[in-house]
């Protein structure tokens, strides 16, 4: 292990670049950001549907959350890559399909946070704003959101963790990621595949551990300022 790690550190963290594209570590951790930022949006759009007084809206986003769930991202992956083509009318790359895929996938895990947020703060705080004249809307957007935030960070955090290990999967439609370099190297050493994705774990185990330490220390600092003690 630690001759593969001496030997291929840099195609591990940044693949091929500055002479090939950007891969292995620092696409994986693109890919992930990029993922939780522009699906998270989308996710609030669909918590406030899921706690909406229409019925119908609240069943429209109960059974699409389900749905989506409910269905592999290695599926959903596979049908961006020949769908998003098809709907934009022109060649798309595989990070922006990979990208498209696991936008829509963790829209739906983060929907679930935000309605859990949003569920957890007292009814009372809702009634009041409405009987100061907001709107339910303006409710949300000015009262429940921001205070639901702040319970549902450390949960973001650790859906960060899991949308780092799914960001594998793009490693099947050719994104550079982490995965994809571990193959690489595999393919180089040939006679050493037990150690190469022994690495290829360690660097996961890494990454995850890290940013699961970050979402436990977010969760007790936010635990102590609102006990007063911070």
């Amino acid at each position: 292990m630690y001759e593969i790690l001496h030997d291929y550190l840099a195609l591990f963290l940044v693949g091929s670049w500055p002479n090939g594209p950007l891969g292995g570590v620092a696409i994986t951790l693109v890919l992930s950001a990029l993922g939780l930022v522009m699906s998270f949006p989308i996710a609030v759009v669909i918590g406030l549907a899921q706690v909406s007084p229409l019925r119908w809206l609240r069943r429209a986003a109960g059974v699409w959350t389900r749905l989506v769930r409910g269905i592999p991202l290695l599926m959903i992956i596979f049908w961006a890559y020949f769908a998003v083509p098809m709907l934009v009318g022109a060649e798309v790359s595989a990070f922006t399909t990979a990208v498209c895929a696991i936008i829509v996938y963790e829209s739906a895990f983060l929907s679930q946070i935000v309605r859990a947020g949003l569920e957890g703060l007292p009814r009372g705080q809702m009634e009041a704003a409405r009987s100061n004249g907001l709107s339910w809307l303006q409710s949300m957007r000015y009262v429940q959101l921001p205070q639901a935030l702040a319970n549902m960070l450390p949960s973001i955090v650790n859906q960060f963790v899991s949308i780092i290990k799914a960001t594998s999967l793009a490693y099947v439609i050719g994104v550079p990621e982490l995965t994809y370099s571990a193959a690489q190297v595999n393919t180089i050493v040939l006679t050493k595949p037990l150690q190469t994705f022994l690495v290829l774990a360690a660097f996961y185990f890494v990454l995850c551990f890290a940013i699961s330490r970050f979402a436990g220390w977010l969760e007790r600092r936010i635990a102590r300022q609102r006990a007063g003690l911070a």
